[in-house]
């Protein structure tokens, strides 16, 4: 039956499009309740990364979906869109993703009911749907997740919570985002719970509830509580600039015991810190059930790996447990150079280092050279120590450009460190990392400097800043760019336009 359907689904094609020529990559069957809005994504990794044309048609009319977003049924980027749904829009959906040479569509049954939130039936049984089912452990600390998925142009506030249709209050109930945190979870939490936000959509608002059935799980003791995340392990991947990829969180848990699973980024979850571009999303989780454990596996999907997603950690988290990756380049190094500069006492000169470190480096190495630079005070975490920035940062450069001020007592950044981030420098110099020194007045004694000062001095040499920190000295064909530019290491090669995403997982 399935056979047939897709086949007949191909007669929907636009006329441009070989049937034959078109890939069906999934049928989904939705069931969600009219009168409320309804969003379903065809963003589909690897199907949509590259360059696409993604339409969307009803079966069988051969005119796609309105992109007139003032239109109740229409196309948002990769989205369809119902504001709200009836039940005349039930039917088969279909995405059809054209590239260059290549076709692939995705069908969705959409089956439209009609369900009564907080109605009450003949026999007096309150009706919700049970479109969601989820577990709260009895005598812990659990959460409950409010599943509304729209696209950015919808805008959801005013969340709020019910249980057998009245509104949840009281102080083992906290909503936070799109969850409800339930503190020391009794037999009597279980039922019918709802969410209810307010959807705002070029100024037209609607309610949108999402329906969830909750189930109470008994735990017996402490002990096997604890998820073990087998991937990731703390490691780095490899892969290219401009790459697609998806790297999978395997997690391993006892079946009566669901904690909580996301990926996070710089302490936020990654829906949210990449709300706008929406170029990294978190997957869907899926799980298989052995005789007393369950395996879980949620994915993070990078659309595109760019340069500022190197060297910083992606945390995925199961209950208490947390484990990280880090992605890096091939040749190992992330950043073209590291900056370290001082922080002088007087004010005319702090603020001359301020303007060269902060303004015309960034100007005319990373907008008019293109390279990348590791600006200390710019580019590390919020929070992170300063031993910690540069053990862990310099390592991903591929030189170290410090720059100095006569004064001895100025180079605070290398004075307040200690003996074994001075060791770093050291043994990164025995390696072979190549240093840049820039002094932005002349130096006439090195002898008050650090030893390790010193040592490059000798080594490398200096550089001496010429110009007047104005907009004549921001241009890259003058003698002292030409000077630091030689210094520098070579271009990047552009990405490649034909990567296919890398799939990491144990």
């Amino acid at each position: 039956m399935l056979s047939l359907l897709l086949c007949g689904l191909s007669l929907a094609l636009p006329p441009f499009v070989r049937a034959d020529a078109c890939k069906d990559v999934s049928l989904q069957n939705e069931a969600p309740s009219a009168g409320q809005p309804f969003a379903f994504d065809c963003t589909h990794p690897p199907l949509t990364s590259g360059k696409v044309h993604v339409t969307w048609y009803k079966y069988p009319s051969k005119i796609p979906v309105s992109k007139n977003t003032q239109s109740r049924i229409h196309q948002e980027q990769n989205w369809i869109l119902f504001l709200p749904l009836t039940q005349e829009d039930s039917g088969i959906y279909q995405c059809v993703i054209n590239g260059t040479d290549t076709c692939h569509r995705i069908h969705v049954n959409l089956t439209v009911l009609r369900k009564d939130w907080c109605g009450i039936s003949g026999n007096g049984q309150l009706i919700l749907s049970d479109e969601y089912k989820q577990i709260l452990h009895a005598g812990r600390d659990d959460s409950l997740t409010c599943h509304l998925n729209f696209p950015q142009s919808c805008v959801l506030d005013s969340l709020k919570w019910y249980k057998d249709c009245e509104e949840i209050k009281g102080e083992r109930f906290i909503s936070w985002e799109m969850k409800l945190s339930v503190s020391n979870v009794s037999a009597e939490d279980g039922g019918s719970y709802a969410c209810q936000a307010r959807l705002t959509h070029i100024g037209k608002q609607y309610t949108v509830v999402n329906s969830i059935t909750v189930n109470i799980a008994e735990t017996n003791g402490y002990a096997g509580r604890i998820p073990k995340i087998i991937y990731p392990k703390n490691n780095s991947i490899e892969v290219q600039l401009g790459s697609p990829l998806i790297v999978d969180c395997n997690i391993t848990d006892t079946r009566d015991n669901t904690n909580l699973r996301c990926w996070r980024v710089n302490n936020m979850l990654v829906d949210d810190y990449y709300n706008e571009s929406r170029r990294i999303r978190e997957g869907f989780e899926s799980h298989i059930f052995f005789q007393k454990d369950i395996f879980y596996t949620v994915n993070i999907t990078f659309l595109e790996v760019k340069m500022e997603d190197y060297g910083h950690p992606f945390v995925c988290h199961a209950g208490v447990s947390a484990a990280y990756f880090i992605l890096k380049l091939p040749d190992g190094k992330i950043y073209d150079a590291y900056v370290l500069y001082p922080k002088p006492q007087r004010e005319i000169q702090s603020h001359e280092v301020d303007t060269l470190v902060w303004k015309i480096l960034p100007e005319v190495l990373e907008r008019q050279c293109g390279y990348k630079l590791f600006i200390f005070g710019r580019d590390e975490f919020p929070g992170q120590a300063v031993a910690n920035v540069i053990d862990e940062n310099i390592k991903l450069c591929r030189r170290l450009i410090i720059v100095l001020v006569p004064e001895s007592l100025s180079f605070d950044v290398l004075k307040n460190m200690s003996e074994e981030q001075i060791a770093v420098y050291n043994a990164l110099i025995q390696d072979g990392m190549k240093v840049i020194l820039i002094e932005l007045e002349k130096v006439k004694d090195y002898t008050a400097m650090p030893q390790s000062i010193q040592y490059i001095k000798q080594k490398h040499g200096a550089i001496q800043w010429s110009g007047d920190l104005t907009e004549q000295s921001q241009c890259a064909k003058t003698k002292f760019w030409k000077k630091v530019r030689y210094h520098m290491p070579p271009k990047r090669p552009p990405p490649s336009s034909s990567a296919q995403p890398l799939k990491h997982t144990s």
